[in-house]
């Protein structure tokens, strides 16, 4: 029963993680920007959230649940804010100085794990999709026998992890292609899309109200 749940909460994790919002596109960016390291520790720190979004979602609880629906516009509208300014300092950064000056210092890993980890938490919605998630797997939400808790979250933890692992290993293979002038368009097109993202996350909860 613990390998079928370990499996199950692996695919979960990684359907959970496979779309690349504004987290994704921040885990690139480290990438291209500073390394396959930094944007592991960036994506690691999603990777933590979404497990802890998962466990919320595993164990049904109504209290939590209630409150997220009934504070749903403003985390979201807060959420979306956070991701706008991100998105306008990306843009108007000087990112092939930032590129130059990066790649000198020493990384500090645990800062991006945490900037990320946080900003990821913004986003407790995401618990829906992981509700949606073990449903369509057949993962019993409600149980709280520990022969499925345990093995179903910590398969939702790697599962998460893997996906972060395998795309920022995918973006520093193709590293090599991206000179200073292409590092620069990306930072810009990164920074349009983060406050695009921004701009539909906070929007979203008055646009489906009028429907």
């Amino acid at each position: 029963m613990w390998l079928l749940a370990l499996l199950k909460g692996i695919l979960v994790g990684i359907c959970a993680s496979i779309p690349l919002g504004p987290v994704g596109v921040i885990c690139v960016q480290q990438t291209v920007n500073r390394g396959r390291r930094a944007g592991f520790a960036s994506g690691y720190g999603a990777a933590l959230a979404d497990t802890l979004f998962a466990t919320v979602a595993f164990l049904s609880l109504s209290v939590i649940l209630d409150f997220i629906e009934e504070h749903r516009q403003i985390i979201q509208v807060g959420g979306g804010a956070i991701l706008i300014a991100l998105g306008i300092v990306t843009f108007v950064r000087n990112a092939i100085k930032k590129f130059r000056r990066d790649r000198l210092k020493r990384s500090n890993y645990a800062q991006d794990f945490v900037y990320i980890f946080l900003l990821t938490l913004t986003n407790p919605l995401s618990i829906f999709i992981f509700l949606t998630l073990f449903a369509a797997f057949g993962v019993h939400e409600r149980s709280t026998q520990l022969e499925v808790l345990i093995p179903t979250l910590l398969g939702v933890h790697l599962g998460a992890a893997a996906w972060w692992y395998f795309l920022t290993y995918l973006v520093s293979r193709f590293q090599s292609f991206f000179r200073l002038r292409q590092i620069w368009w990306f930072n810009k097109i990164a920074g349009v899309l983060i406050i695009l993202l921004g701009l539909i996350t906070a929007l979203y909860p008055f646009l489906s109200s009028q429907q």
